[in-house]
């Protein structure tokens, strides 16, 4: 039934287990306490029974109750490891603000380091690719150098061959004969001094280019001394440049080019001067025809042509570009076969004296 306070206990049901043998007592113990005897069995076995509460009556336990009876009580352990209990001690202690504050500051000591470290990368990022890229040139060319080294240096690239061109007096083969000390030697490091005095020997040599041809030849042109005319010197036949520079002696006349008469003088004369001037003045062909010249200043360059002897009086070596103009002139009006003289010593006013 059901009461303000709650509903009424259900009669409980004595338990047999439970149930103790009772004590025999005397007759005089019986009839002087049966009463009370009585009411206390009574109430034993009532408190003993249990409870049957009906289903209306079954109530879900509070939350805080629900707590309080997963917790393990004070009276009763735990049924945990030490390990176990330490943990769950350590989960539920609540830290003191010391600890806090000491794990804030450390987390914002770890962030900041992370902060500073980025931007140090952000800043130095472009040193950084400049140093990798300066590396990466400097490997480059080292790598360069060594592979230039090695191929120069290598006997794969040695003298073997010489090849000599512009030669007309000069035998080609005694250039390279003296060029052949050079043999065996890295193109590199052929030692031109050495070649320049083993050619320096040849007085028809004017001037030379050396030219390197990979892997192993040597080129050398040779420009040669073009001989101006042949002077007597004590009765010897001397050929010389326009320089005066001797090429060939001889004790006979050498054919091809004109004896030049200087009355005595040497190579330095003014007079040796005025010559070669008026000879290299000369178209080729008209050259080529002269016998001989002479001259005892540099104001009376004279000369004789091949042929019938025709003399042609030239005076100094001024103008002498209009004069052998002039002179071209005056020959191509008269006869070949005519003996005479020309005169051309004044460029504007040309004269041939028939003889």
């Amino acid at each position: 039934m059901k009461r303000p306070e709650g509903f009424d206990k259900a009669a409980q049901q004595p338990d047999p287990a439970s149930a103790k043998p009772r004590r025999k007592r005397g007759a005089a113990d019986s009839g002087a306490t049966g009463g009370d005897s009585a009411v206390s069995s009574k109430k034993l076995r009532a408190s003993r029974a249990p409870k049957v509460s009906s289903p209306t009556a079954t109530r879900a336990p509070a939350p805080s109750a629900a707590r309080e009876a997963s917790t393990p009580t004070a009276g009763k352990k735990a049924p945990r490891t030490p390990r176990e209990r330490s943990r769950f001690r350590l989960s539920r202690a609540e830290p003191s603000p010391d600890v806090v504050a000491k794990r804030q500051l450390r987390r914002a000591a770890r962030d900041r380091r992370r902060a500073e470290k980025a931007e140090l990368r952000r800043f130095t990022r472009r040193a950084r690719t400049r140093k990798y890229t300066l590396l990466s040139i400097a490997a480059l060319v080292a790598v360069l150098l060594g592979l230039i080294a090695v191929a120069v240096f290598s006997p794969i690239l040695a003298l073997r061959t010489v090849i000599v061109d512009g030669t007309n007096r000069i035998d080609p083969a005694e250039i390279q004969a003296a060029v052949e000390t050079q043999e065996g030697t890295p193109l590199a490091l052929l030692d031109f001094d050495a070649i320049n005095t083993e050619l320096s020997v040849f007085p028809l040599i004017r001037s030379y280019v050396t030219e390197i041809v990979p892997p192993d030849t040597l080129l050398v042109h040779i420009v040669e001394r073009e001989p101006i005319g042949s002077v007597t010197i004590d009765g010897v036949f001397t050929l010389v440049d326009p320089a005066g520079i001797t090429i060939q002696e001889s004790a006979e006349r050498i054919a091809g080019v004109p004896l030049i008469d200087i009355g005595g003088a040497d190579t330095s004369s003014p007079a040796f001067a005025a010559v070669t001037e008026v000879l290299l003045a000369l178209p080729a062909d008209l050259r080529a025809r002269v016998e001989s010249v002479s001259a005892t200043t540099k104001d009376d360059v004279s000369f004789v042509l091949s042929g019938v002897g025709q003399r042609v009086v030239w005076g100094s070596a001024s103008d002498s570009a209009r004069k052998a103009a002039l002179l071209e002139a005056l020959i191509s009006q008269r006869d070949p076969a005519e003996a005479g003289e020309f005169d051309v010593s004044a460029p504007s006013n040309g004269i041939f004296r028939p003889s």
